[in-house]
């Protein structure tokens, strides 16, 4: 075979290939090849900026879990579309990114000291009232992020916050459209309805039309398509029987755990900020000048107050509260570290600008005793331990279903036990059928038509099952005589619902041609009258008051409106609207503020969506 190929490859068939390809490389470029391999990591550009793969699926394990957080801890997470998921990142990131393009084009900004005290200040990442790194590490690792990708997701979405806000609190109303919607809002109408109400009772359904209807709609008489599964179920708490800690572990562990702890520094700074409006030797002086004032005995809190450019500590004093290492710039850290307890550091430059540093205070850890940490510590191995023998098991399993034509083997292979599932259609059932992963590959062809076993899916984090289908029940034509009663049943309301249409086409028509007086109602039935309605009436249904809200104003008091509707129940209600009623325009400051203030922030939303779609209309955008 392979001197056959090396002898073809000579041939004139070969070099015909090869100047194909030449040919095509000469009119696609060799860019279409290096683009296709540098794009193997971005999951799209927009305007030539990169959103990676990595920062795709880093959104949507942040979208499942804050659904699965709205959503409740009932709720079966496999429901969730992984497709769709990605697909609403991904939509998500990209029009984050074009809101930051925007507003770096527009000259937002957001300094890094007032990002420093924005996390000091999170109520989050405090531990009695102070900023402890260790909970800052611990919340920002719950949402997997770095330090420095949270600070640049932080810094990101303060600059999106300030695009907001700046184009939704730019939206404003005048005072007549602001009486205008007062008058619609606070309408009210006088009116009075009459119902005829269907009644099931008095209308007959033959054999005949059962059977007409039957045969025009046999399509909707199918049995549901089913499967019955065969399936092994993998669960991780299996492993925990078959794995062990030693001594040597746990020493090992304990010294990593109190390792880890670290003193927090209660830090105090006068910041001089070099900026346009100030060069390096201008902030430069001013902090030599301040620190020769410290010098002379004056209190660094006040001047703190007086002096310092960082809006969001000097009113404290420049008092920054407790921090352990890794939240400041190294310059300034390292500084920081160097003193002593109320000693004030020489002149330290970073990319904020200068500081004079002080330590107010030091808060040595606490190191807890091997025995208080050894349940912990030996829950945390063993569940490292079992999470890689799970992982080992699953692709075991994976493994030896891909290679056996059922399930007996892997599930020999690996002490499981083959369970039947009871029959479910593509809309799903209870337990196993209730995940999504397993409907998909359930009535997936390589499952359904082809025979095969599933790769291994998961239910949730603990537990994975690889299924094949037993038994395809494919849809069937119901007999007349199992869906006879349920035709009857729709027959007979719909016959009804026509009667009393019928009845109330024939009073309306009446009413409106000035047949039938308009106080007047057939014999015994009476207008129910409501005066004042509003547009929130309780006792009354939603979709009639949407129907009056809707209906022309009468002429006169003398000459209401009518109108009819179909209510959700079959019955049919005729409407007489008597009159209109306005509000006087003079408003109360307080309701006129309150509405000003509606329509201002609805008007500023809608501005904010324009450009939003104004950004997404200019904006090239390459999926990958």
């Amino acid at each position: 075979m392979l001197q056959n190929i090396r002898d073809n490859s000579q041939g004139w068939i070969a070099k015909t290939i090869i100047g194909v390809i030449i040919a095509l490389l000469a009119l696609t470029g060799f860019d279409a090849i290096f683009n296709a391999t540098s794009n193997r990591q971005d999951a799209a550009k927009v305007n030539g900026e990169e959103i990676t793969l990595d920062q795709l699926s880093q959104a949507a394990d942040m979208q499942r879990r804050q659904l699965m957080q709205q959503l409740g801890k009932d709720f079966d997470a496999s429901q969730l579309d992984d497709k769709l998921l990605r697909e609403a990142a991904l939509k998500g990131l990209i029009e984050r990114k074009l809101l930051l393009q925007g507003a770096k084009s527009s000259g937002f900004a957001f300094s890094q000291p007032a990002l420093d005290q924005l996390i000091l200040q999170t109520p989050e990442f405090q531990v009695d009232g102070k900023f402890n790194s260790d909970r800052f590490d611990q919340v920002i690792r719950q949402m997997n992020y770095t330090r420095l990708q949270f600070r640049q997701m932080l810094e990101q979405e303060m600059l999106v916050g300030q695009l907001r806000a700046g184009l939704a609190g730019s939206g404003f109303v005048t005072d007549e459209e602001v009486r205008a919607f007062a008058r619609l809002e606070k309408q009210t109408r006088d009116f009075a309805t009459l119902t005829f109400k269907a009644d099931p009772k008095a209308v007959q359904v033959s054999d005949e039309e059962i059977q007409a209807y039957y045969d025009e709609h046999k399509g909707q008489f199918m049995s549901p398509e089913q499967v019955v599964l065969e399936y092994v179920e993998l669960k991780k708490e299996a492993f925990f029987g078959q794995v062990e800690v030693s001594e040597d572990d746990l020493k090992a562990q304990y010294d990593k755990e109190i390792g880890n702890l670290s003193e927090q520094r209660d830090a105090a700074h006068i910041l001089i900020e070099v900026n346009d409006q100030q060069t390096a030797e201008q902030a430069k002086a001013k902090i030599d000048e301040i620190k020769q004032r410290l010098d002379k005995g004056e209190d660094f809190a006040a001047l703190a107050k007086e002096l310092s450019q960082d809006p969001g500590s000097a009113a404290n004093g420049g008092d920054l509260g407790f921090a352990g290492r890794g939240v400041y710039e190294p310059a300034f850290e390292d500084a920081l570290y160097a003193l002593k307890k109320d000693e004030v550091s020489a002149p330290v430059t970073t990319p904020y600008g200068l500081h004079l540093i002080k330590l107010l205070a030091i808060q040595a850890p606490e190191v807890p005793s091997f025995d208080s940490l050894k349940e912990k510590m030996v829950r945390e191995l063993k569940t490292q331990q079992v999470e890689q023998r799970f992982v080992e098991a699953t692709k075991e399993l994976e493994d030896s279903a891909f290679e056996a034509s059922d399930l007996a083997q892997p599930a020999q292979e690996l002490n499981l036990k083959v369970q039947t599932s009871a029959p479910f259609g593509r809309e799903g059932g209870e337990g196993l059928a209730a995940n999504r992963q397993v409907l998909q590959a359930s009535f997936s062809p390589e499952v359904l038509e082809d025979g095969g076993n599933s790769g291994a899916i998961e239910l949730d984090p603990d537990t994975v099952v690889v299924l094949r289908a037993k038994e395809h029940r494919k849809p069937q034509q119901l007999e007349l005589a199992s869906v006879s009663d349920s035709i009857r049943q729709h027959l007979t309301q719909e016959k009804a619902s026509e009667a009393v249409k019928a009845k109330a086409d024939e009073l309306l028509a009446s009413l409106r041609e000035g047949k039938t007086p308009a106080t007047q109602a057939p014999q015994g039935q009476t207008w129910n009258v409501v005066e004042a309605a509003t547009r929130s009436q309780e006792g009354v249904d939603p979709a009639l008051l949407q129907t009056l809200f809707r209906m022309g104003k009468p002429e006169s008091a003398d000459k209401p409106t009518f109108s009819s509707l179909k209510l959700s129940n079959g019955d049919y209600v005729v409407i007489r609207l008597n009159g209109v009623s306005q509000p006087e325009d003079a408003l109360s400051e307080q309701d006129k503020a309150m509405y000003a203030r509606f329509l201002a922030s609805r008007s500023g939303q809608q501005d904010f969506a324009a450009y939003r779609r104004q950004l997404e209309a200019e904006a090239k955008v390459e999926r990958f």
